[in-house]
């Protein structure tokens, strides 16, 4: 073959991948924020179901996990922890505060010195039927989470289609394939003191060939660089930052590729190969958990705890940004503790835990409507998730409300699922929406 046939055929090859990835690619939800990192789906989802009316199937999942299901393809991945019944002796009040040198928040520390077998799930997204379980680790935690919110299977999985990568914080890191082959594991030599006891739930960040996962906690805090092969590690970057829930994000930008974690001391710009910082900047309050959104050379970080505060932060700077014009624009007020963003088409979609919904131009921060109450006053910990111009909101109440995405608040439908409460974040692949409640995995697909 001459040069330029092999040439040709090279672009021929590529553009029939990229052909037959883009025609699958919406049965995709490779990880916790969707296949663009911003919440938002390929396709379309169903607009309306009930009890009753456009259940496709629904399974019961074992155990205790709130985490967010990871899709590709047919497949469907889920983590859990079961208890297996045997407890081992609390410490002794003798020995002083609680892990981390602090006591139990309110609702915090349930679980502790419980053994557990922590759980890796295969479902099959047209039946809904369990293909296979294994047992990740066999363990006693040694911190608890909170009794209402937490779980030990909070950290959501990722798969790149070939294998699912799963962590399970201070009981190690895991790398499956489809048929529940285990490839690797990794054990970071980590026990996390949460604040308060309040459980362990950041989700890895796959890009490229590596895994990126952040330990900020009430000891001496990391961010870790996994090979994803192997998961042998090749940088580990020491931190300043106490408990935060934050994943990170991967951003390219004019040619430059970093890591971007939000966290209560700084935000923090990462170069992926190193680990060096390569900017920060102070601003946010305290347990930060929404994760960062990227969109037209601009970063949007946000924390809804103490201090709550949103900002909206330049690309393509270096060293400290704190108060500088790098901050483009910023917001203290309705801004979300616990829900990550929706960012699509030049807006942002933030909802709080109370339930109140605002709309942002990204490029100004003016808003389209702010502080927007939802038909009632529901509490939301599950973040939302867009699709075809809707946004869907699932609540503690067993509600589903599903918005007009735009400038102006419109409520298209409000679906209820009853005696379920979700704090785990939809799912939406292959037009097909997926609601893990605390008992149960639902699959609502309209009839064709």
């Amino acid at each position: 073959m001459t040069k330029t046939g092999f040439g040709c055929a090279v672009v021929f090859l590529t553009l029939s991948f990229c052909f037959n990835l883009q025609a699958q690619s919406s049965a995709h939800w490779p990880q916790w924020r969707g296949p663009f990192f911003n919440g938002m789906a390929r396709g379309d989802a169903p607009t309306v179901w009930s009890d009753t009316s456009n259940i496709k199937w629904k399974t019961e999942i074992p155990g205790r996990g709130f985490s967010t299901p990871a899709i590709w393809g047919d497949r469907i991945f889920v983590t859990t922890a079961i208890p297996t019944g045997k407890a081992a002796p609390a410490p002794s009040p003798a020995a002083g505060p609680a892990q981390g040198g602090q006591r139990r928040g309110p609702g915090g520390g349930a679980g502790a010195f419980v053994e557990h077998r922590f759980e890796v799930l295969s479902l099959d997204r047209k039946t809904g039927k369990i293909l296979w379980q294994r047992t990740a680790k066999v363990a006693t935690p040694h911190e608890g989470y909170h009794r209402a919110y937490g779980s030990f299977a909070s950290n959501s999985p990722v798969t790149d289609g070939k294998y699912v990568y799963v962590s399970f914080g201070s009981r190690g890191i895991y790398a499956y394939d489809f048929n529940g082959k285990l490839i690797w594991e990794k054990d970071l030599g980590v026990q996390m003191k949460m604040r308060l006891a309040f459980g362990e739930g950041t989700a890895p960040l796959l890009f490229g060939d590596r895994l990126f996962i952040v330990f900020d906690h009430e000891a001496e805090s990391f961010m870790v660089a996994l090979d994803k092969r192997n998961g042998k590690e090749l940088w580990r970057a020491s931190r300043t930052e106490p408990s935060s829930w934050s994943t990170p994000l991967a951003v390219e930008h004019n040619g430059r590729t970093e890591i971007v974690v939000s966290a209560t001391n700084k935000v923090r710009s990462y170069d992926p190969e190193t680990g060096k910082v390569l900017w920060e900047s102070a601003g946010l309050g305290s347990n930060v958990i929404p994760v960062p959104v990227y969109q037209n050379g601009m970063v949007y970080v946000m924390s809804g705890h103490r201090d709550p505060k949103l900002m909206a932060i330049k690309l393509g700077q270096q060293g400290d940004l704190t108060g500088s014009g790098a901050i483009v624009w910023s917001h203290t007020r309705g801004v979300p503790y616990t829900a990550s963003p929706v960012l699509y088409e030049g807006k942002l979609y933030v909802v709080t835990d109370n339930g109140m919904l605002s709309a942002f131009n990204a490029t100004t921060g003016e808003p389209y409507y702010a502080q927007t109450r939802l038909p009632k006053g529901y509490n939301l910990k599950a973040s939302p998730v867009g699709a075809n111009g809707k946004l869907y909101l699932a609540t503690e109440d067993g509600d589903v409300v599903v918005v007009k995405m735009g400038e102006k608040f419109e409520i298209l439908a409000t679906n209820t699922l009853t005696d379920q409460v979700f704090i785990a974040t939809p799912v939406i692949a292959a037009g097909e929406l997926y609601l893990r409640s605390q008992t149960t995995l639902f699959c609502i697909a309209e009839k064709k």
